[in-house]
């Protein structure tokens, strides 16, 4: 049984893999309910989980979570427990904290770009999970943790990116890595910054124009100073004749 439960938890991890771009070390988001199912099984989750995935693995939760659990009182007070012992992810409710189930399914929004996976017993998050492609879902049962096959929506979209329809949130993301290392797109703020330098310095056109004022007013000036010395030479011409006139 267990070497068919890793042959299948390897084929799913394969799936979600290559058409997702899910990646060691894999990050496994808990809730408080399944925290409380590794407790009454007795399962050692920072031992058995890697074995299980055959990879190095994140234990993961929000304070959301946590917040959760220790208002739930003593009851869950071990479950309470090992999600403290957990990496803690920080979500959107820093103020006003939410039910646990609403906020992990929060994180796992906009095509679930961290890549996690979600460990709960929860069924009603289950189905809303489900409802959303791309995310590994996790649950323990007789006293075993297992990975759950990809669900309908997640092959649905599958199928429907490798006919063309639609573009996953991996191929996005390599995408743009691949335009970015072959410089096709540039950083704003490198755009920015250039922006306000062409502003910062000097217009070239301003300075020519101003060259050529330079040059018009010298010349200006120089036939100015040729025209006087027409006149003068003129007005001695004339009087040499006239006193020439005046001696015959």
């Amino acid at each position: 049984m267990k070497i068919t439960r890793q042959k299948h938890a390897k084929k799913h991890l394969g799936f979600f893999r290559n058409n997702f771009g899910v990646r060691e070390p894999y990050q496994i988001l808990l809730d408080g309910t399944f925290c409380q199912a590794a407790l009454r099984g007795r399962i050692q989750l920072r031992e058995q989980l890697p074995r299980y995935l055959m990879a190095e693995t994140q234990l993961c939760t929000t304070r959301c979570v946590l917040k959760e659990l220790e208002t739930l009182g003593k009851d869950l007070y071990g479950a309470k427990l090992i999600a403290q012992k957990c990496q803690v992810r920080n979500c959107a409710h820093f103020k006003n904290a939410v039910s646990g189930s609403e906020c992990l399914l929060s994180m796992v929004e906009d095509g679930n770009p961290h890549h996690y996976f979600l460990a709960t017993q929860d069924q009603n998050l289950s189905m809303k999970v489900k409802k959303k492609p791309g995310i590994p879902l996790m649950f323990i049962i007789q006293n075993t943790i297992v990975l759950d096959k990809p669900s309908p929506k997640t092959i649905a979209f599958v199928k429907a990116v490798e006919s063309g329809q639609l573009v996953s949130v991996h191929e996005k993301q390599s995408i743009k890595q691949l335009k970015e290392e072959q410089g096709l797109v540039k950083d704003p703020e490198q755009r920015r910054r250039k922006k306000r330098k062409k502003v910062s310095g000097p217009n070239p056109l301003s300075c020519l124009k101003k060259k050529k004022k330079t040059q018009d007013t010298n010349s200006s000036a120089s036939e100015k100073k040729r025209k006087r010395k027409r006149i003068r030479n003129r007005s001695t011409s004339k009087v040499l004749s006239e006193k020439q006139n005046a001696e015959g």
